[in-house]
């Protein structure tokens, strides 16, 4: 059996790590909705497919052909706003030692390349 674009996109939303809640909230479709796409009950439609590939940098041959990787060059950082969102959650002292537990590893980050 050959994988179609639902089983991509659920692909897609493991490689990214978000929920489904998450996922569907980001390209402006009701989770219900979203739902019965990942189900199979209903088809991906082009409005779709184009929220994906423009939210997430989804290379559409990719996600509609399952031809070439995954992602283009341009992929948004959705990591970074992961972590964005929650450091504005902490409060100010725990935000500096966030910053500056990043800043070390960073540092030794760089250190550990300078060797190779």
């Amino acid at each position: 059996m050959s994988e179609t674009t639902r089983d991509r996109i659920l692909k897609i939303r493991d490689t990214l790590g978000l929920t489904q809640t998450e996922f569907c909230k980001r390209i402006f479709v009701s989770q219900t909705y979203f739902s019965n796409v990942e189900n199979g009950n209903r088809k991906v439609n082009d409005r779709i497919i184009a929220l994906i590939c423009s939210q997430y940098g989804v290379n559409k041959k990719y996600l509609v052909e399952g031809i070439g990787d995954m992602f283009t060059e341009d992929l948004p950082d959705i990591h970074l706003s992961q972590l964005l969102e929650m450091y504005d959650k902490l409060e100010k002292p725990l935000q500096e030692c966030v910053v500056s537990q990043v800043r070390l590893l960073v540092e030794a980050w760089e250190k550990s390349k300078d060797k190779s």
